[in-house]
């Protein structure tokens, strides 16, 4: 059965028609907004990272309420911007979220996606060394974290400790056993949903992708998972990995939602991202049949075992 959550972006701004205005206010919601999916039966409450934005950012503060404020919802990032983390410190963070929730966090992370600042990471204290680019970084601290995971000891302990400490190398602290294998790379492209699945990691694949063949976005996407699938059954994992898209999706059934959504038929949009060519996947809003039939034509989501629902967050949790 395929898992249905909800990614939230997390705005806020302070205006008369948001209902988020101001930081607080979006991460409180948040944290409503979880509680609430999880009584509707919801499967997961995910949620953007971003920096220097008026947005959602430190993510391990609002995992860790909301796994304590919720008993059974999967939490999630989508994603995790490598690019700037520490994956020392980051580990110790998701551990320690991981535990408060029980086992619950699903983690997306990623190289990253454009900022508002330039080349903001080198403000958190991190460049590429010579003949590394930016997204090369954000993909090795992501396999430092990841490698991390596996909670073997790496450190030399003091022969003369303040506390006693266990035998052997001394690894990071709180470990969650199991956070590793529900860990999940955001990829916007074929190679790296591959290299994704070498490695060992579950797969994001969102609302744009790489324009690699000129087909809909669905059908690019469809055959990105299935490319990954591949990889995943060559590596000889032992597990079964887990695969999410994110739609936007509004069903019309009233005045109101006719009057946001408008019944949008909208398209396919082609841009430019990062000096690559992508395609940006169309949103679904329609009345209830409609909608339907349109999401059963839709390769990807059919491939996948987890489907994201963009949320509007500025309007509220009700």
């Amino acid at each position: 059965m395929k898992k249905i959550g909800f990614l939230s972006f997390g705005h806020w701004s302070p205006t008369q028609q948001s209902a988020t205005r101001s930081a607080a206010d979006v991460l409180l919601q948040s944290i409503d907004l979880a509680v609430a999916a999880e009584e509707l039966g919801a499967d997961g409450a995910y949620f953007r990272v971003h920096h220097f934005a008026r947005q959602l950012a430190s993510p391990f503060p609002l995992l860790a309420a909301v796994g304590a404020r919720t008993k059974s919802i999967e939490i999630g990032t989508g994603v995790i911007d490598m690019r700037y983390e520490n994956p020392f410190y980051m580990v110790e963070d998701a551990g320690s979220a991981d535990l408060i929730s029980g086992g619950r966090l699903q983690l997306g992370i990623s190289r990253g996606s454009p900022e508002q600042v330039i080349e903001g990471w080198r403000h958190f204290g991190y460049s590429p060394p010579a003949g590394e680019t930016e997204a090369d970084m954000g993909r090795r601290h992501g396999e430092v974290f990841f490698d991390l995971l596996q909670g073997r000891g790496f450190a030399k302990p003091n022969p003369n400790p303040m506390f006693v400490n266990p035998p052997g190398l001394l690894r990071l602290e709180s470990h969650s056993e199991g956070l590793r294998d529900r860990i999940w790379w955001g990829s916007g492209a074929d190679a790296t949903a591959v290299w994704a699945a070498k490695k060992g990691m579950n797969l994001q694949s969102s609302t744009l992708k790489a324009d690699e063949s000129g087909e809909p976005f669905h059908v690019q996407q469809a055959k990105q998972i299935r490319k990954y699938r591949a990889a995943w059954t060559e590596a000889g994992h032992k597990r079964e990995p887990r695969v999410s898209v994110s739609r936007s999706i509004f069903p019309i059934v009233n005045d109101t939602d006719r009057a946001y959504f408008g019944g949008d038929r909208s398209s396919d949009q082609i841009g430019v991202i990062d000096n690559m060519r992508a395609v940006f996947g169309r949103s679904y809003a329609a009345e209830p049949d409609q909608l339907i039939d349109d999401l059963r034509a839709d390769e990807a989501i059919a491939e996948a075992d987890t489907l994201l629902l963009t949320v509007p967050n500025q309007l509220g949790v009700d």
